[in-house]
């Protein structure tokens, strides 16, 4: 009896990208701010397809051990990236954390490191941001592909804040939820309208506005909180009719 060889899950295809290139730096072959192989050779090397591989390295630059540079390549960040320690989720699978006090933990930090951006923040920054807004635009349809950017737009926000210890603590709880957001984000909707809500965020710190960029964060993470609730794997979300509360327009379920 002929016997078709099944296409490993997506999640054991990431999780070989990972692996790889942990051994890569764990062995020295690559260091901080080495260009990753070409696609197609890493492809061949790991038997698997260049799809594939992109949504590793999205889930790697997602983690923050990669920098994406279109145009240009995959580089090792900077910093010494440490792929086997104990993260959050395991902590949190351990005690029993809950998704409400994540986001009460991300709401804290984060509308606070956009104020700070704010103030703080240089050009480059800014034109950084910029690009993941137009990213995120570009991948409206692609949900997946949506989540790397806006990952790294938040992760941008941190860095720009000017303060090293707030962003560590805020990229081990944006990094603990990311791999969860990953197995709902293909029931995510109203995508425009995050993208939307994020270049606001954008103008308002390229503005100088703390009070501003504050505001607009904690009113995403809050929007993104409730349409997250809604999401399960497996499942498509039902339509809601919209909050009086909150305009349709804002209403945002990437994060």
């Amino acid at each position: 009896m002929l016997r078709v060889k099944q296409e490993a899950p997506e999640s054991h295809r990431t999780m070989q990208v990972v692996n790889h290139v942990r051994s890569l730096i764990e062995n020295g072959t690559l260091q901080p701010g080495d260009k990753l192989p070409p696609e197609r050779e890493l492809a061949r090397d790991l038997k698997i397809s260049r799809a594939s591989l992109r949504t590793g390295i999205g889930y790697l630059a997602a983690m923050g051990v990669m920098k994406i540079r279109h145009g240009v390549g995959t580089f090792v960040a900077d910093g010494p990236p440490d792929l086997g320690k104990a993260s959050l989720s395991f902590m949190g699978a351990l005690h029993g954390f809950q998704s409400w006090q994540m986001f009460e933990a991300r709401i804290i930090l984060e509308s606070n490191l956009a104020a700070l951006s704010a103030e703080r923040s240089k050009e480059e920054h800014h034109a950084l941001l910029a690009e993941e807004v137009a990213e995120m635009f570009a991948a409206i349809e692609n949900p997946t592909e949506y989540l790397i950017h806006d990952v790294l737009f938040h992760r941008i926000i941190a860095q720009a804040s000017g303060n090293p210890i707030l962003a560590a603590i805020m990229e081990t709880v944006t990094s603990s939820m990311y791999d969860k957001r990953r197995k709902t984000v293909e029931r995510a909707t109203d995508l425009r309208e995050s993208a939307e809500m994020h270049r606001e965020i954008y103008r308002a710190i390229r503005a100088r506005k703390p009070a501003d960029a504050r505001r607009l964060m904690e009113q995403h993470l809050r929007m993104a909180q409730t349409a997250q609730g809604m999401e399960r794997p497996g499942e498509k979300r039902p339509a809601v009719a919209p909050s009086k509360e909150i305009p349709s327009r804002t209403r945002a379920t990437a994060d």
